[in-house]
């Protein structure tokens, strides 16, 4: 069973997200929050809150428990990009480029577990 969330027009860049996406990619649900709750980085707020979206979509749509989900997938997209300039000497006009990201979680929840340890 899937369970997805996402996470869209996040204002974090995706060379950043991502980074802190690696840390949790693949653990199970509870540790990556513990994990993400401590880490002092940036991108772990919007990503903890898309985990968090992704637990609850388990638990009141699928009756899943929380401990028993895992981080199937975490994929860190790039979204679009605002445009700013500053106007520096001579005129000449300097590009500040704000970029954003999409978050995607997939878990996998207790019954793709259960097929897993057959095989």
């Amino acid at each position: 069973m899937e369970i997805i969330a996402r996470s869209k027009y996040v204002r974090i860049s995706p060379r950043k997200m991502r980074l802190v996406a690696d840390l949790v990619r693949g653990l199970p649900t509870q540790e990556a929050m513990d994990i993400l709750t401590h880490l002092n980085k940036n991108g772990a707020k919007p990503l903890l809150l898309t985990l968090k979206q992704a637990v609850g979509n388990a638990v009141n749509n699928l009756n899943l428990e929380k401990d028993n989900l895992l981080i199937k997938r975490l994929e860190i997209g790039k979204g679009p990009t605002f445009k700013r300039g500053r106007p520096v000497s001579r005129g000449v006009w300097h590009p500040i480029l704000k970029r954003t990201c999409h978050i995607k979680v997939i878990l996998e929840g207790e019954a793709a577990q259960k097929k897993a340890k057959k095989k």
